[in-house]
């Protein structure tokens, strides 16, 4: 083989180094790669509606996540702390692979899917959740997000209230909410802090542990 040619053809890079130093493998991610501060950082920075919203500021994932987990609190008051945590995360994933909107999300279809479940299971493990959450409190958390996404909508993305309850329906008796879009700075540390406060009251542990493989 003459000199300069290539032996063979690198296989591309699937990992994404976070501002933390860790190296997340997006193929198979593992909990161990996984930290909080990274998916703040991150979901602060990841603009809800593509950015399609009025103010001075995208209106973040970050941000949007807080406002589901006090909605779920508002539906059940008296649920565990750990499925307010859940509720808290239920969009995680996005601080590697961005806010795609729904109908972007059903033309990739079930490999988009797959690839979004096996973040979420780690970043789930990795904060002490049980891997996939009952289908119950699943629901509520979709729930919580379509009602978010009511008022995202009516007050951020253009839409009339009409529109807004054909897409995803009427918001839950009792809960309102105005929207002001922080900056990513103030989302960020808010959702560190929420994280925190709710990952002490589900008895978890923030710190990295070592989880067994088979």
């Amino acid at each position: 083989m003459r000199k300069g040619l290539r032996r063979g053809k690198a296989e591309p890079r699937a990992w994404q180094r976070m501002l933390s130093g860790r190296r997340l493998d997006l193929l198979d991610p593992s909990p161990m790669d996984i930290e909080i501060e990274d998916i703040a950082h991150g979901l602060a920075r990841v603009a809800r509606w593509n950015g399609q919203t009025v103010g001075e500021h995208a209106f973040s994932v970050a941000q949007h996540s807080l406002v589901v987990e006090e909605i779920v609190a508002h539906i059940r008051p008296e649920i565990e702390p750990r499925w307010r945590l859940a509720a808290l995360l239920h969009d995680a994933a996005e601080y590697v692979i961005g806010d795609m909107i729904s109908p972007f999300k059903a033309a990739l279809g079930m490999d988009y899917k797959a690839f979004e479940e096996r973040l979420e299971t780690a970043i789930h493990v990795r904060f002490g959740l049980p891997a996939k959450a009952p289908s119950e409190v699943k629901t509520l958390i979709k729930q919580a997000d379509r009602a978010c996404a009511f008022f995202e909508a009516t007050q951020l993305a253009g839409f009339t209230h009409a529109e807004a309850l054909e897409f995803f329906g009427a918001p839950p008796a009792g809960y309102d909410l105005h929207i002001e879009p922080l900056p990513p700075a103030q989302a960020q540390a808010r959702y560190v802090q929420r994280f925190h406060v709710l990952s002490e009251a589900a008895g978890y542990t923030s710190e990295p542990v070592a989880f067994a493989t088979e």
